[in-house]
């Protein structure tokens, strides 16, 4: 007897809540970055770190994601390979 995978899915409200966190989260630096009492370089400067801040958790999100999911493929294909071993086996064939 095999198994299927179960395929999991967030709910609307957890997008929702996360979408939310994030924009609020990006609100509230850009607010904290303009509101410093430093020159426009400095501005800048925070302002260009927390854009890549954020691009690189986005693509680590996307690495992390992606490399479950290969482990998920790769568990399934070595479960299709036992069960054909398994199928294919006769416990009472003359050696």
């Amino acid at each position: 007897m095999s198994e299927t995978p179960v395929k999991q899915q967030s709910t609307a409200a957890f997008y929702g809540q996360a979408v939310a966190s994030f924009g609020v989260a990006t609100v509230a630096t850009s607010i904290g970055i303009f509101k410093l009492d430093v020159n426009t370089w400095v501005r800048a400067f925070l302002g260009i770190a927390v854009l890549y801040l954020v691009t690189s958790a986005f693509t680590l999100a996307k690495v992390i994601r992606d490399r479950q999911e290969a482990g998920q493929i790769i568990s399934r294909v070595d479960q299709a390979r036992l069960e054909k071993i398994l199928a294919d086996h006769d416990p009472f064939e003359k050696l």
